[in-house]
């Protein structure tokens, strides 16, 4: 007797349905197909989606948060046989969840794409997502993604190329450790990371339990250099710089938010008074937002869950540079769709924090890949990403 979890039958049945939309279009996403193909052609543009839950292979622990999984919610748009996946990833902390998302979701396909029938009016189609509420942001991404993915496959470029960038300039990314109390499972994620170029090291839990976590790496690892993610962690102004000057010692080079996002001066202070430089993350979420954390940062952490997507991210970059500014690229915990759409940004960034994908156990997707660490752009079209279909369904279920 087969046994399958009917959560992922339904996830495969999604895939499939768009493997076989995509079978024939103009231009090839080369994407498997199983069973018999069959030409669509459909008028308008279609939105889909449907829940997925991501299931990290560890507790994964912040400042102020812990979790065992993150809810996703996976999007396609379809156009005249074509399909571009999206996705949406909602750490509780940014207020979405699969509800919200799914209200959101309904009025883009109810009130926006009824009233175009382009893809390629990206700039309208997602102004005007934009503009149905506030927040929102990964619902947004979610649009973003998915109508970039359609059109580079309509083109049949990835993103990288379409924007000109160099895909010898991409950053080697880190690998995120987050705390646990555990010194054996510290010591063990450090293990498992070894071979990375960085790691990343989540703090903000106290002066003891930050400097714990530091010993414990270097344990394992002694010179690997450090990434360091505060997450707001660290209320004092006076004590955020002194542990940027240790942290310098023990060979981090960076800091994320040290403070919290909206103490601005404060985050200055420790910028201006730290041998590293100092990166906004949660006080930098949109374009709007660099100017006014201009001159307290030294970089921006760009991820397309905060920022809506592609379409801003790419303009974030920009401003940016133009201020001089330094540009990481991001993410939350995410499947390889969102991972492999941020990695078309990754040629212009200085650092790389792109393991979402890396972190969970049931990523549905194939996509970017690291060679040595190192992010690297093949030539599939839109993000590219293509979907793993789980084999076949015996393959994936217990007899």
């Amino acid at each position: 007797m087969i046994l399958c979890n009917f959560a992922d039958m339904k996830r495969r049945k999604f895939i499939l349905d768009s493997a076989l939309l995509t079978a024939g279009a103009a231009v090839s996403a080369h994407l498997p197909v199983m069973g018999a193909v069959r030409h669509v052609s459909s008028p308008g543009i279609r939105l889909e989606w449907e829940n997925f839950t991501a299931r990290m292979k560890y507790t994964f622990t912040i400042s102020g948060s812990s979790r065992t999984s993150t809810p996703i919610v996976l999007t396609r748009i379809t156009w005249n046989g074509e399909t571009g996946y999206g996705e949406a990833s909602m750490p509780p902390y940014l207020g979405e969840s699969h509800e919200s998302v799914d209200l959101f979701l309904k009025k883009v396909r109810e009130d926006v794409l009824p009233r175009f029938d382009d893809p390629f009016r990206l700039d309208a189609i997602l102004r005007e997502t934009d503009d149905i509420a506030e927040g929102n942001n990964a619902a947004k991404a979610s649009v973003d993604i998915a109508l970039h993915d359609l059109v580079g496959k309509l083109l049949g470029q990835p993103w990288w190329r379409i924007w000109g960038y160099s895909p010898e300039n991409t950053p080697c990314t880190c690998y995120t450790i987050g705390y646990d109390e555990s010194d054996d499972i510290v010591r063990q994620k450090t293990a498992e990371a070894s071979g990375s170029r960085f790691l990343k090291v989540k703090l903000g839990q106290g002066d003891a339990r930050d400097r714990r976590m530091i010993r414990l790496i270097r344990e394992v690892c002694p010179r690997t250099p450090l990434f360091i993610d505060a997450n707001q962690g660290w209320k004092d102004r006076v004590y955020a710089s002194e542990m940027a000057g240790w942290l310098a010692e023990q060979g981090a080079v960076l800091i994320e938010q040290p403070m919290a996002r909206d103490d601005i001066e404060g985050n200055g202070y420790v910028t201006s008074r730290s041998p590293i430089p100092v990166v906004a993350d949660e006080s930098c979420r949109r374009l709007k937002d660099i100017r006014n954390i201009y001159g307290a940062f030294d970089a921006i952490n760009i991820k397309l869950m905060k920022c809506t997507g592609l379409r801003e991210g790419h303009e974030m970059v920009t401003l940016a540079h133009s201020l001089g500014m330094d540009t990481m690229i991001g993410c939350m915990t995410e499947t390889s769709v969102a991972i492999s759409a941020a990695a078309q940004l990754s040629p212009k960034m200085r650092w790389a924090d792109l393991d979402g994908n890396i972190l969970i156990s049931n990523d549905p997707f194939s996509g970017m890949k690291l060679v040595d660490g190192r992010i690297t752009l093949g030539m599939l079209p839109g993000i590219g990403v293509s979907d793993r279909l789980y084999g076949s369904v015996q393959d994936n279920c217990a007899q």
